[in-house]
């Protein structure tokens, strides 16, 4: 696979080791399995505060999930593949996706060590914007402690709720293993 590709207007890096200087940096970091509709409130609001900035949109996400490398995979369905991912980021007009191979090693970083040596060492983050309740590494570093450091502009995004409920990839995974296929497509939401 080659560590850069275009598709469809969108950059796409597999790693950090090719990545050109980015231009006024909004990103946010996560798994993105499904891009439903609370992703969706996010990553509009990051290419939002990317444009507002005059610069470029970036997605941070990981292949594979998380869970899979850190052995609680087990049953997962994804919602996704990375392609479909992209795919739907794309469509929202994200303007760079970074592909982060998630192993073992990547695992033991701390949210500090992240932010230092890939947020803002590698990809030049100005403005992260993340969930209500998102957290880095493996000490789970949350925004509100990164936004005391002063290093970047934190913008948190409320949770999406539909009918009350809190859209979430494992809700919607739940919803379709009990065969609730409407209520999890309303969730998700269409493209």
């Amino acid at each position: 696979m080659p560590e850069t590709e275009q598709r469809n207007g969108i950059r796409v890096f597999h790693g950090f080791g090719a990545l050109p200087r980015f231009v006024h940096p909004a990103v946010t970091v996560g798994s993105y399995d499904g891009v439903h509709r609370g992703h969706r409130a996010l990553i509009e609001r990051l290419v939002a505060e990317a444009r507002a900035a005059g610069g470029e949109s970036i997605v941070l996400t990981f292949d594979p999930h998380p869970r899979v490398t850190l052995g609680r995979g087990e049953g997962l369905r994804l919602l996704t593949t990375l392609d479909e991912k992209i795919a739907l980021l794309g469509e929202l007009g994200v303007d760079n996706v970074i592909v982060i191979p998630f192993d073992r090693a990547f695992s033991t970083l701390t949210g500090a060590e992240f932010v230092d040596r890939y947020l803002i060492g590698r990809v030049g983050a100005e403005t992260l914007v993340a969930g209500y309740n998102h957290r880095f590494g493996h000490d789970r570093l949350d925004c509100d402690t990164l936004a005391a450091s002063g290093r970047l502009r934190i913008v948190k995004v409320e949770p999406c709720t539909v009918d009350g409920q809190r859209v979430s990839s494992t809700l919607i995974r739940r919803l379709l293993e009990e065969g609730k296929t409407a209520e999890a497509a309303r969730l998700r939401g269409g493209f």
